[in-house]
């Protein structure tokens, strides 16, 4: 387990929230009936992007300012007002006071996840691979939101219509960088690339069932992080759960 000094987690949350308030902001101008916008407050970024969605959320909670009991009825009234809960991510190194007033006003963990990090130079060599990788243009989105709504597939028509709809919108954000990855010219997987704050945030990669096991994935992230290097940026950074497949190809993948 590598511990990450302030500076660096500050840095990286600040990351996160630029991407997830950039989206929002796509999701104001996509589909303005939903009523998405965000705010700061001492700090932390609250972002609504209807109730429900895993974005309504806040990010950088008493990482960036100390937060004191104004903050916290401020930052629910503002969910309150739309109709929503209010749900704060909390980094772990967060102080044991804002724990202690999350704990005060009956707040639950709900779920667990890691932040991951690593300098986007290449590691060493990749052996030759049949997967293609290429930036979408801006007349396939739609055939990679399908593409990516399809990697869902197995988990459920729900979950995949969902992906579908939260790619259209990803793609018109600011910083946003859409690949797919193709095998005999045929599509097979995608992914999202966001440049926030000098940081380049990788995210949104799915792969179809049927194309499982040849490599689509780690191909994306190659492309991603060479990318980012290109345009200068130094830091890369991407979020799993703690277990499962992402978590191992993201160690794998020397973050």
């Amino acid at each position: 387990m590598v511990s990450c000094d302030p500076a660096l987690v500050q840095r990286l949350e600040r990351a996160e929230a630029s991407a997830n308030a950039a989206f929002v902001e796509a999701r104001a101008q996509v589909e303005p009936a939903v009523g998405a916008c965000w705010l700061e407050v001492a700090g932390t970024s609250a972002l609504f992007d209807g109730v429900g969605s895993p974005l309504t959320q806040t990010f950088g909670l008493g990482l960036i300012e100390p937060v004191e009991a104004p903050t916290f009825a401020a930052l629910e009234a503002f969910f309150s007002a739309r109709g929503a809960s209010t749900s704060h991510e909390v980094a772990a190194s967060a102080s044991a006071a804002v724990t202690r007033q999350l704990l005060a006003r009956c707040y639950q963990a709900i779920e667990h996840s890691t932040v991951w990090a690593r300098a986007t130079t290449a590691v060493g060599d990749r052996p030759p691979s049949a997967i293609g990788v290429r930036r979408v243009e801006a007349d396939e989105v739609e055939r990679w939101a399908l593409v990516s709504g399809e990697g869902w597939s197995d988990v459920g028509a729900a979950v995949s219509e969902f992906i579908v709809q939260f790619g259209r919108v990803m793609a018109h954000a600011r910083g946003v960088v859409l690949f797919l990855a193709e095998l005999d010219a045929k599509p097979i997987a995608a992914a999202a690339l966001n440049l926030q704050a000098d940081v380049a945030l990788l995210a949104g990669a799915s792969t179809l069932p049927s194309a499982r096991g040849n490599g689509a994935q780690r191909a994306l992230l190659d492309a991603r992080l060479a990318y980012a290097a290109a345009q200068g940026i130094e830091l890369a950074m991407l979020v799993t759960q703690p277990e499962g497949a992402s978590a191992r190809n993201a160690a794998r993948a020397g973050f």
